[in-house]
């Protein structure tokens, strides 16, 4: 009889969009009359850090362990999404930032590097911070009658599991240090 597989859980780490963002974004893109896709249901909206995939649960803690060891940006975190991106390879509809803050990018790398002797290596792509709008969208860049700007304020990141079309918190952790 074979072994059982080992259960695991669907990780990523983000960075939440607060409420009052969450419903401007889904107004916004409401106007953009797509016409192709499935929307990211607004609850969903987060901006990806790194994303884990599927993790044994044995192996949660020792995650946990190694992200409280990491240097936090000090503050809270301002992102300016600014840009609406169509990623044609994914079939995805992004609002993007212009010029992702340096701290940000700190912060991925910290956690890149924090996870690597874990056995969690991010692809080997550029970091590009986005809040995806919507999945399976094929055609042209719909045109939005009012440009993006938006900007996303994080006081903390978190641990998120993907289960069921949902996202929930396993821990998170506070960007300013005590």
């Amino acid at each position: 009889m074979a072994d059982a597989p080992e259960p695991t859980k669907r990780l990523f780490f983000a960075l939440a969009a607060n409420p009052a963002l969450r419903k401007s974004i889904s107004q916004w893109r409401a106007g953009l009359r797509l016409r192709s896709g499935k929307p990211v249901p607004a609850e969903n909206f987060h901006i990806t850090l790194m994303f884990l995939g599927a993790v044994p649960i044995r192996d949660i803690d020792a995650i946990c362990r190694a992200v409280d060891a990491l240097p936090g940006p000090g503050g809270s975190l301002l992102l300016a999404l600014d840009r609406l991106d169509l990623w044609p390879r994914v079939q995805a509809l992004v609002l993007a930032a212009e010029q992702p803050p340096k701290p940000l990018l700190r912060l991925v790398y910290n956690l890149q590097q924090a996870l690597l002797p874990l056995g969690f290596a991010d692809a080997h792509r550029e970091y590009r911070p986005h809040l995806t709008l919507a999945r399976d969208v094929r055609g042209a860049l719909p045109e939005a009658s009012v440009a993006p700007d938006f900007l996303l304020r994080a006081h903390a990141f978190a641990l998120y599991e993907s289960a069921r079309g949902g996202y929930r918190v396993i821990r998170a952790w506070p960007l300013a240090q005590p």
